[in-house]
């Protein structure tokens, strides 16, 4: 399956994704707002029925235009003006709402109309059984009939998602079920890149480690030769070569040993103050004569000042030298790359840019992971193992410092690392 088609299917999985959870969205608030409108009218229409009781037990014939007003969502004023007797009234309040399944917590209150005072209030719970309490009500009354009265529902909200058990659940279960086939997608994905990459490396690792074994293979056989032996000048330089690509297995060796203990946090960092122009003076020569054939070119500013931080010395120089080669590594056949240091408020910038191609914005997060190397085909023109901007981002950040890039196709890319002065440096230089 090639980088291309699970693009799209990522960018497919994802707009039904997002389609469906949308969708589901806009029917629960449909839900929602037909539920509530229908709760708020079935309420209106009992208040009034409520008024036409009060009306027909005074003998008041008048007929009272929108005598229901709603304030606000869980708020109506009914405007009536009668004698109200508190418990007569939570009475019809109670029978209306019951007749009409209202069957929520709500509190009731009297006014007086000349002062728009309370004269009575009460909370009515449904849970409650008011039957004995209403029977033995006291007749509380008032002279005047001046008054009105409010409801206000302090639940209705909740109440009306309560009652929208089926779509709320509905919802839930549909919102699990997508993101467990997001997590699988992202799984089967994520198992599959793990795959290539260790494809990638295994056949990485036989190239690199081929290389130098057939080379020492070889060397030696000539070595074997009586007549080599008796010429010193092509003895010393085929132990040159033995020499030179035995210590190519160690490093790369190495490089995999230090990411294996960095994986096991078995790194202890021995921090001392470190001058970090005197390990890129001792690094540059080092990166010159191992690409000597491709006429590299390396120019430095070294700027910084203080130029000591606490650091682990080896680790720090494996940052430099690391960076330096990769440079060259990923350079055209002749690499120019220009280093430069700069303190900054807390520590010391290491810049490194070089000539190459650059790097695509889509790579630039994943070159710091471990084993990851930019897509060549099989083609094998670049050597590594894809552990070199691994190794350097970790160390920098057991530092508490950082490393970044910036790249652009065609203009070649820049490394950033950042490493803290430390305490100690710090009361040294102020």
């Amino acid at each position: 399956m090639s980088r291309l088609t699970i693009r799209i299917i990522i960018i497919l999985a994802s707009v039904i994704f997002i389609g469906l959870v949308s969708t589901q969205i806009v029917w629960v608030q449909k839900a929602y707002q037909i539920s509530d409108q229908q709760t708020k009218h079935e309420i209106e229409l009992a208040l009034i029925d409520v008024v036409q009781n009060i009306q027909m037990h005074s003998g008041d014939a008048a007929f009272l235009v929108d005598p229901v007003k709603m304030i606000s969502d869980n708020f109506y004023r009914v405007q009536i003006n009668e004698e109200l007797q508190p418990y007569y009234l939570e009475s019809l309040l109670k029978t209306e709402f019951l007749n009409r399944e209202i069957n929520y917590d709500f509190q009731y209150s009297i006014y007086n109309c000349f002062n728009d005072s309370v004269v009575f209030s009460k909370i009515v719970t449904n849970e409650e059984d008011h039957s004995s309490e209403l029977q033995n009500a006291p007749n509380m009354s008032w002279n005047d009939d001046g008054h009105y009265f409010s409801v206000f529902f302090p639940t209705l909200r909740l109440e009306v998602l309560s009652e929208m058990k089926f779509w709320v659940i509905s919802s839930i279960i549909l919102l699990l079920v997508l993101i467990f086939f997001a997590y699988v997608i992202n799984a089967i994905l994520h198992q599959k890149r793990l795959s290539e990459i260790k494809t990638d490396f295994i056949n990485n690792m036989t190239h690199e480690l081929k290389t130098p074994i057939s080379t020492i293979a070889l060397s030696s056989d000539v070595l074997l030769n009586p007549k080599v032996i008796e010429n010193p000048e092509r003895l010393m330089a085929y132990a040159k070569i033995i020499k030179t690509e035995n210590q190519r297995l160690q490093n790369q060796v190495e490089r995999v040993l230090q990411v294996a203990r960095l994986e096991k946090e078995e790194i202890e960092l021995r921090k001392k103050p470190c001058n970090i122009h005197e390990l890129i003076e001792l690094a540059v020569p080092t990166i010159r004569l191992n690409f000597e054939d491709n006429k590299i070119q390396i120019r430095t500013h070294l700027n910084a000042e203080p130029h000591f931080v606490k650091a682990d010395e080896m680790h720090l120089t494996n940052i430099i030298y690391n960076l330096l080669d990769n440079a060259a590594k990923y350079s055209d056949k002749h690499p120019i790359i220009n280093l430069a240091t700069e303190s900054v408020k807390n520590g010391v910038v290491i810049t490194i840019k070089d000539n190459g191609p650059g790097i695509e914005k889509e790579y630039q997060k994943m070159i710091f992971e471990k084993f990851f190397r930019i897509p060549t085909g099989n083609i094998h023109n670049v050597k590594g193992f894809g552990l070199g901007l691994h190794y350097v981002k970790s160390i920098a950040e057991a530092h508490n410092g950082w490393l970044k890039v910036k790249s652009k196709m065609g203009e070649g890319s820049t490394f950033e690392v950042f490493i803290p002065f430390g305490t100690d440096i710090v009361k040294e230089t102020s």
